[in-house]
């Protein structure tokens, strides 16, 4: 505990740290009214709020989402023309990760001519690269072979455990079966058809008035979708 000479009251060497409060707002539960008040005043009114301190190192991310899916389609197509014609100057990326060195990608050697990789095979045959002895983890088998001959071997001699061989089971006697008559189906009641007849029909009809407002709801879609895009070429 510190005392400040212009101040009576004691200083806390730690302050209390913020609670973050998990709850809805109060403004959650307003009326819709209240809701639309508040968004005109927000809108022709704005509150005046101080200048924002930051604390932390900004960082230039470009234009957001929410932006870009805003902005006409033809300013896109003029910004990557001139993206195209004259790109923007960056300036040098900073790295805070260890480069590793990775050899040459896949994309650049797809891009190098047929000659090249026939060049290099041949330095490979005439010249080969050294390279340090492979280090094994595993013990290798001893197979008894030539070094020309290459050859798995057998994995029973590979087990060390004992061999025991299961007799066979035995063969079961295959008898000709005589085919059974199939039952008699009964005859179906009226009533029962009656009534899948009843419900056919208004599953039809269900469907066809489903597909109705399908179509409605997609040609109403449709409608909208021109008019923004009328309403964003012409008004722009």
């Amino acid at each position: 505990m510190f005392t400040d000479s212009t101040h009576s009251e004691p200083l806390q060497e730690n302050p209390p740290a913020p609670q973050i409060e998990l709850l809805l707002a109060d403004t959650w539960n307003q009326p819709l009214w209240k809701h639309l008040l508040g968004e005109l005043r927000d809108k022709f009114a704005p509150e005046k709020l101080p200048p924002l301190q930051l604390t932390s190192r900004p960082v230039d991310v470009g234009m957001l989402q929410s932006d870009r899916v805003s902005v006409p389609w033809f300013r896109t197509v003029f910004r990557n023309l001139g993206d195209v014609i004259s790109p923007e100057d960056l300036p040098p990326l900073e790295l805070e990760s260890r480069p590793v060195e990775v050899g040459e990608l896949i994309s650049d050697t797809m891009g190098h001519g047929w000659w090249t990789s026939l060049l290099r095979n041949l330095a490979d045959r005439v010249a080969p690269e050294r390279m340090p002895p492979l280090e094994l983890t595993s013990k290798p088998m001893d197979l008894g072979l030539g070094a020309r001959s290459m050859l798995l071997a057998r994995w029973s001699s590979v087990i060390s455990t004992p061999k025991v061989f299961l007799p066979d089971k035995p063969k079961t006697e295959s008898r000709m079966s005589q085919p059974l008559a199939a039952p008699a189906r009964p005859k179906p009641d009226p009533v029962e058809v009656e009534t899948v007849h009843v419900l056919e029909a208004d599953l039809k009809r269900d469907l066809r008035r489903s597909v109705f407002r399908q179509r409605l709801w997609i040609s109403l879609a449709v409608i909208e979708v021109l008019v923004l895009i009328g309403t964003s070429i012409w008004l722009k």
